[in-house]
């Protein structure tokens, strides 16, 4: 499955047009640039519950694990602040259960898919970000996992954060980042 991921309003509004270019091909004459990227068939694509969102997919639990972990991607018109300013926000979702920092306990790394830059972030702990933005309520979620990514585009940077149970998240670790090398901006 092909998933096209346009940068315009309108497809930020349009969940159902991101789930239907998953069935799309690319066209000779498209004016658009957009991300391309190419999911796992076992991940379930899941219509955009925000307009801020482009797509998001439901990635099936582990064995023993509770849930299911959640992958989506963000694209804020080329804003949504820097690399670093994502990664520092992002680790700030997790808490260690030692009360230690989560800053000493996440991984980031950087490549390139063709000529994009991505940088990836892992931070293991307890989920506690905001239920929804500014509601001031938190998930607690122990021994979770969170891996975000930013892939810089000439249109701007996209969002990329999936939170799940560690093992869940470990199980799609490979094909999180094979995603990640598979994105094209067309």
């Amino acid at each position: 499955m092909m998933i096209m991921l346009r940068h315009t309003l309108d497809a930020l509004r349009t969940a159902a047009a991101v789930c239907l270019a998953a069935l799309l091909p690319l066209t000779a004459g498209a004016q658009e640039p957009r991300l391309v990227l190419d999911p796992p068939a076992a991940w379930i694509a899941e219509p955009v519950s925000s307009p801020m969102r482009v797509a998001q997919f439901t990635l099936p639990k582990a064995a023993g694990d509770a849930e299911d972990a959640d992958l989506t991607i963000f694209y804020f018109g080329g804003a949504g602040g820097t690399v670093e300013a994502n990664l520092e926000r992002w680790t700030g979702q997790m808490l260690q259960p030692d009360g230690g920092r989560s800053a000493d306990v996440a991984t980031t790394s950087e490549f390139t898919a063709g000529d994009l830059a991505v940088t990836l972030l892992d931070v293991p702990g307890i989920y506690a970000a905001e239920v929804r933005p500014g509601s001031g309520m938190r998930y607690h979620k122990p021994d979770f996992r969170l891996k975000a990514a930013v892939v810089e585009t000439p249109a701007g940077p996209y969002f990329f954060k999936l939170t799940g149970p560690e093992q869940t998240v470990e199980t799609w670790d490979e094909p999180f980042v094979a995603l990640l090398a598979s994105v094209r901006f067309e």
